[in-house]
């Protein structure tokens, strides 16, 4: 497995190395990012849950790392995490399901 302190580490300092080469990209990242808690509908902890779920289901390690550490700092318990998580292992299954359909419906289609 990874060294995540290390690697959430050394990802902000490449992150900082973009923001300097392309501020306008990480200004409107930073935007996107922030922009939930402007709205505060949702509280930290929640966000953090819904970010890690996203983070697996689009496999990101960078979101792994930087959302695990944030969801800890919201206060989030490893019960919580691994809830989140079971919610995106059904994403996932659901989104195959889906796309099973699909598969029948393209074969049904090419019999015709």
């Amino acid at each position: 497995m990874l060294d995540w302190n290390a690697y959430r580490r050394e990802l902000k300092g490449r992150i900082g190395e973009l923001g300097k080469l392309s501020p306008d990209t990480l200004k409107g990242y930073l935007a996107l990012s922030g922009a939930g808690a402007q709205t505060n509908h949702l509280d930290g902890k929640t966000r953090e849950l819904i970010a890690l779920a996203v983070a697996v289901t689009t496999r990101c390690d960078g979101c792994i790392t930087t959302h695990v550490d944030a969801a800890l700092k919201q206060g989030a318990s490893r019960e919580e995490i691994a809830e989140a998580l079971g919610v995106a292992v059904a994403l996932n299954a659901g989104a195959a399901m889906v796309y099973s359909a699909r598969v029948l419906d393209a074969v049904a289609a090419h019999d015709t």
